[in-house]
């Protein structure tokens, strides 16, 4: 089992990198952010999944699951926010 989560964690670390070079080669706001938040969430949920394996007990598990939901719930709504904050500058700019 512990096999099985330090491979899962591994890959949410790949996961993570890829995301990180998103953000820092995409042109735009929206679509940094887009890579951002979605392989962030999918890595983290990997790596919350890989930390289960490697710690058995039946709290971690209660833990870890509360902290993907909390993360599923809260990251796309932050995405969601900071698009639309984004979008609301530049047509606020434009109309300059």
């Amino acid at each position: 089992m512990t096999m099985i989560g330090t491979l899962l964690m591994i890959f949410g670390a790949v996961l993570l990198v890829i995301a990180m070079i998103g953000v820092l080669r995409l042109p735009d706001t929206l679509s940094r952010q887009h890579a951002g938040t979605k392989a962030a969430t999918l890595a983290l949920g990997v790596m919350a999944a890989g930390l289960a394996f490697v710690v058995p007990s039946t709290g971690a598990w209660v833990r870890i699951c509360l902290l993907v939901i909390a993360l599923w719930v809260t990251l796309p709504a932050a995405s969601h926010a900071l698009a639309r904050a984004a979008v609301s500058r530049q047509l606020g700019s434009a109309r300059e």
